[in-house]
């Protein structure tokens, strides 16, 4: 589940109306971090017109790179674009070999990494519930009755399988589409100790 995320900060706090999450699909099977970085890139900027005064990449001259490639392939040829790389927190802009290292202690980088730990929060938060809808869907493959609706529903009403385990057979038949049987199926089952399920779960 390859995904990317998007804050924007606005006066130095964060805008979260503005937040963008993304799910790749050109690395889709094959973890690609360039070609992620640029799908989501030119799905972001492609038709867009509130342009910000700084666009910050996550990742150092590999990413930068590749970023923009496709902002410039866009026509934006004045939008200001650096990379952060993680690891010295080092800061890099276009066609310049050398990195520049903001004040340890200074405000600027300060601010630059609460940007980049939104983006990874964002980004995680996103990544673990497709990860969950993924996994319960492959859950109850497993169990009898429970077709493509059935689990369609479950998902909208428990949103997580530790939620729908906990659940009691009367809640679970509450469901849209279920009924008292399959309801009962879907209790027992995740009492049992099948190794398809537990291999589902992992």
């Amino acid at each position: 589940e390859t995904v990317a995320s998007m804050v924007v900060f606005r006066n130095g706090t964060s805008s979260k109306k503005d937040y963008r999450r993304y799910k790749i699909v050109s690395a889709e099977g094959k973890p690609d971090d360039f070609k992620s970085m640029q799908e989501v890139v030119y799905r972001r900027y492609r038709d867009y017109e509130d342009l910000p005064s700084l666009v910050v990449i996550d990742g150092g001259k590999g990413q930068l790179s590749s970023a923009l490639e496709v902002i410039r392939g866009l026509g934006l040829d004045d939008l200001p674009v650096v990379g952060l790389a993680k690891r010295e927190e080092e800061i890099f802009k276009p066609h310049q070999s050398e990195s520049i290292m903001l004040d340890r202690e200074g405000a600027a980088l300060h601010l630059i990494q609460r940007i980049r730990d939104e983006a990874h929060r964002f980004a995680i938060t996103y990544h673990r519930k497709l990860r969950g809808k993924r996994n319960l869907v492959s859950v109850l493959d497993h169990v009898e009755g429970i077709g493509p609706k059935r689990r369609q529903e479950l998902w909208k009403a428990f949103k997580t399988l530790d939620a729908m385990r906990a659940a009691n057979v009367e809640e679970l038949a509450a469901v849209e589409g279920m009924n008292h049987a399959a309801a009962q199926t879907l209790y027992d089952f995740f009492r049992l100790d099948l190794p398809e399920k537990q291999q589902a779960l992992q």
